[in-house]
Order: structure tokens, then sequence, then C-alpha cells
């Protein structure tokens, strides 16, 4: 089975917000050795990314999911119909024209996200508060982050040989010699042994070897619907996201 990828190329830009300079891990709360909150969504779906190259889109929809699953009982709901809207609004895909169906930029995405927020399948709107890039490929960051904000965004130069793990049910691993087939975005959720991302519809193991050899680009975001105001606003992990946030400065950039 071959599905469609669909990031464009990594870009960067001066003015990026970057996580390594404001990350300081001796003042962060211990990383559990394994962690995640995967299984509250009990089925992720495609979200139009069988047929299209919007992985940037149905990845934030899984990661929208996972967020109010996490701050809410009342876990956001999307459709193939809300994600690739949201794609046909930031890139001019037309499901009609297989010639518009070229990808996302993630920094493109990101802005979106914030100003605007992807749309569910009952109509209403999600918004990210901030978001932060990290260095690709640098584990410590990506555990770092995926712990303190519930979900990375992960974009990847997607070699051949992960189609067929993916296809077979085994972790992404580096197989030597293999062709890379073009970029992808996936969410990071958690850390079991290996990575946890969500692709294609359901969870899949990545290896950090996979994740250093190949990432070329990842972004933590700030959800605070992921978020339970009991007093200061916390995750459900118990963080301070508040003094965490604080401390980062995120919400002045």
């Amino acid at each position: 089975m071959s599905l469609k990828l669909g990031k464009l190329p990594a870009t960067y830009d001066h003015r990026d917000l970057l996580m390594a300079k404001y990350l300081d891990m001796s003042k962060l709360p211990k990383i559990p050795d394994k962690f995640g909150h995967e299984d509250l969504v009990p089925s992720w779906g495609m979200l139009g990314n069988d047929n299209a190259g919007s992985c940037v889109w149905s990845g934030a929809a899984h990661e929208t999911m996972l967020w109010t699953a996490e701050g809410d009982p009342a876990t956001a709901v999307f459709d193939d119909t809300s994600v690739l809207s949201d794609y046909s609004d930031t890139t001019g895909y037309n499901a009609s024209d297989p010639n518009s169906d070229q990808g996302t930029d993630m920094h493109e995405a990101m802005k979106y996200r914030r100003n605007t927020g992807v749309l569910d399948a009952n109509g209403k709107r999600h918004k990210i508060a901030a978001y932060i890039w990290l260095e690709p490929g640098n584990i410590q960051h990506l555990l770092a982050a995926t712990y303190l904000f519930g979900a990375v965004g992960v974009g990847i130069q997607f070699p051949n040989s992960a189609m067929d793990q993916f296809n077979s049910g085994v972790p992404w691993s580096v197989v030597g010699g293999s062709s890379i087939e073009g970029g992808h975005y996936i969410p990071c959720v958690a850390n079991r042994n290996n990575l946890v991302i969500v692709s294609w519809g359901r969870t899949q193991e990545m290896t950090f070897g996979f994740y250093q050899k190949y990432c070329d680009e990842a972004v933590a975001m700030l959800s605070i619907e992921s978020l339970i105001s009991t007093g200061p606003l916390n995750t459900i992990d118990g963080i301070n996201i508040s003094e965490l946030v604080k401390d980062l400065g995120l919400l002045n950039k």
C-alpha cells in the first residue's frame, strides 16, 4: 500500500523562535522514561491523507484531537471535508485538479494555525496559542517538547523503506540505501522505548536513529485546549504550563 506524503522542503526564517535558545533542561520537570496519552484517542482516521498530500493538515487534526482529549472529554471530531478545506484554503488545493496537490510549507501552516485555526467537522476552529521550533534531529529536545506540550509536529524526509515498514507494522528504522520519496508531516505523541507518531490513521513507532537521520524540521505548539484550568493552567501530567510559558516568553512573540 502506497499512501500520500505532502510536506514541502524545510524553510527557515531568522525570526523563528528557537527552543534551543530558551530551553534550560535543568529547570524542566523530570521526563519519564515512558510517557504519552495516545490511548485517549480511540480512532485517528485517515483524514484525507490517503488521496491528497494533506499530511500537514491531517497531522494538525490529529494533534488537536489529542489536545482536546487531554483537556476535555469531548474530543474534537474531524473528517476528510474539514481537513481538506484547510489544505485548500492555504495552498489552493482543488480535488478536481491533481496538479494543485503540491503539499504544504510547515511555516505557513503554523501561522495559519495560530491566526485562523484548523476547522473541525462541527464547524469550530481550533487555534494554537504559540509555537517554537526545535533543532532538527535533537532527541532530547523532542522528548522534552513532546512531554511538555503533548505533541510535536515533525517533518521528515521520508525513505521508501519506511512505507514497507509501515505496511508490515514494524517500527520505522534506518535502512541503508533507501531513497527519499518526499516530505512527510507526523505528530510525535509519546515515547514507549521507541517514539510514537501518528500517520495515515494510526500510531506508528519510530526509532531514535530514524528521527535523527530523517527529521528536517520540528515544531512544538502550545494548545490552551489541552490544559486543565484548576487554579494555574496545568497539563494533564500536572505541569504548570503558565510558568513554563512565562519563562520561555512564548506569548510575546
